[in-house]
């Protein structure tokens, strides 16, 4: 779908593919996304699968520059390029959004809060997520906003969460304000549709595309009731 749209059509992509970065053996990949990324506890709350997340590290670098590339064409000139990664992968995303024709402009940090988890007591909490970020080609002076924080601090409520690994909708609002009102974004990735909904309640264009059937309904469904 990605090969449809036009060529410098969009002014940002703003977006969270599969991380495929669960587990350290094929075998430990090869499982669902709920049972590598769902804490285990009492208060666990069940969500549907999602296509996508089996990959090896080689097969991901792969894939991830195939759909980058194609965003570099239908990014605008100076368009932002944002994508979500953890920190197993975000090595191997720096790489990828360079090989895909973007220019690597740096990371962001999303600190989730004290409530992420860690394997026992002797780690440090997996506590962020990051963004590789980068722009196609110059990166402009903003007129309408700017600069942008290089840290956000967004905790993960359950009743705001509508994916297995979806984000917090106001940090996405937050993310879609990089680029003025009118202005258009694309998520390849959509999942629930919160990134589309972040552009929605602020004045932007969206263009969203998600492959796992029950994901779309709910993203469809919130964009409804927006």
């Amino acid at each position: 779908m990605l090969q449809q749209l036009e060529d410098n059509s969009v002014d940002a992509v703003i977006t969270d593919p599969p991380y495929c970065s669960g587990g350290q053996t094929a075998n430990a990949r090869a499982q669902t996304p709920s049972s590598k990324y769902e804490q285990s506890g009492n208060k666990i709350v069940h969500r549907p699968d999602f296509a996508g997340d089996t990959m090896d590290q080689r097969s991901w670098l792969h894939w991830c520059t195939m759909w980058i590339n194609d965003c570099q064409r239908i990014l605008k000139p100076e368009g932002y390029f944002l994508m979500f990664t953890d920190w197993r992968q975000m090595p191997t995303a720096s790489d990828v959004l360079q090989m895909g024709g973007l220019i690597w402009r740096g990371i962001v940090s999303w600190n989730k809060g004290l409530g992420a988890r860690a394997p026992h007591k002797g780690y440090f909490r997996h506590q962020c997520e990051y963004i590789v970020w980068g722009t196609n080609g110059k990166c402009s002076h903003a007129k309408h906003a700017g600069p942008y924080p290089g840290c956000f601090d967004f905790p993960v409520r359950q009743k705001d969460k509508f994916h297995l690994t979806g984000k917090p909708t106001p940090f996405m609002e937050e993310l879609v304000q990089i680029v003025p009102e009118d202005s258009v974004i694309l998520d390849p990735f959509a999942g629930s549709g919160t990134t589309c909904i972040a552009a929605k309640k602020h004045g932007r264009q969206y263009i969203g595309f998600e492959k796992t059937a029950v994901y779309y309904d709910v993203a469809e469904q919130r964009m409804m009731d927006v």
